[in-house]
């Protein structure tokens, strides 16, 4: 069996270096700006420039299928403390093996104290919840707010 290209990086942070790249060029393509934080201490990976707004965006990935899905975790690798919305506007979760993308609002997730769910870019079914898929490649929301974004939290 061909090992897949993913599945030859040797540690989960070379695997979401190469995850973040992979985001800041499908935004890139899609006439965003783009900044990298410099180091490890931010709790954002990229930031996103659309006019005059700027998104602090936290990328994860998955390729952990369980059942009908693919679970992927929203909080921190040091698991001391989650994410607030201080410091993170959107997740950019990436679902591997289906090269699907998720641009999912951090208010939507914080707010209800979600740190982990299943996605479903493979066949949805009643096991594996519809609710995150109108975020499956909604890019539109990198031309959001923070404002915006925050106020999708509240539905």
């Amino acid at each position: 069996m061909q090992m897949e290209q993913w599945e030859k990086f040797r540690t989960f942070k070379q695997r979401g270096e190469w995850v973040e790249l992979l985001f800041m060029a499908a935004a890139a393509l899609r006439g965003f700006g783009i900044s990298k934080p410099w180091g490890d201490s931010a709790a954002c990976d990229v930031g996103i420039h659309h006019g005059s707004n700027y998104l602090r965006v936290q990328v994860k990935s998955s390729s952990y299928r369980r059942g009908t899905g693919y679970y992927c975790e929203f909080k921190p690798q040091d698991f001391q403390t989650g994410y607030s919305l201080e410091q993170v506007d959107l997740f950019a979760a990436y679902v591997i093996p289906t090269d699907a993308w998720y641009l999912i609002p951090a208010a939507v997730l914080l707010r209800q104290h979600i740190q982990g769910l299943q996605l479903c870019p493979v066949r949805p079914s009643t096991r594996c919840p519809y609710l995150y898929e109108k975020y499956r490649e909604a890019w539109k929301m990198l031309a959001k707010n923070r404002c915006a974004l925050s106020r999708l939290g509240n539905r």
